[in-house]
């Protein structure tokens, strides 16, 4: 798998119902996941979507997810742009990069569903996730 590069869409508790909205508009292949699948069960939001991807036959990628308990939803801030990917220093001196002078919200570290993650904003306010796959995962 080579990096990508593709929105990340957050959403107030809708995310699966506007993933398959953009499904219907851009056709594709959409794949969901829950809360509740990835770890968190029992935990009040177990149904909302923890991670959603759709791939397109244009070759688009669209990324989205609920906004997790503790976290703050706020319409028209509510992106970020993801880089993923198993090319791990490439990622990594990405995430260098783009969290120098920033700030940083999750730091790059191992994450429940296996992979390195982390969420930072860089210096000119764009928010970014960066996710190394790791093999296995």
């Amino acid at each position: 798998m080579s990096s990508r590069l593709n929105p990340y869409l957050s959403f107030d508790g809708d995310a699966r119902q506007a993933m398959e909205f953009y499904r219907d508009v851009f056709d594709g292949t959409l794949s969901l996941h829950t809360f509740g699948e990835l770890g968190d069960a029992d935990a009040p939001h177990a149904d909302s979507v923890m991670h959603a991807m759709l791939e397109t036959p244009q070759g688009f990628t669209l990324m989205g997810a609920d906004t997790p308990p503790g976290m703050t939803f706020a319409r028209g801030d509510n992106f970020s742009v993801s880089l993923s990917g198993d090319d791990e220093a490439a990622l990594r001196g990405y995430w260098e990069k783009l969290s120098a002078g920033g700030q940083v919200a999750v730091p790059l570290d191992k994450q429940m569903w296996g992979d390195v993650f982390g969420m930072c904003t860089d210096r000119f306010g764009i928010p970014w996730m960066v996710n190394i796959v790791q093999s296995g995962s």
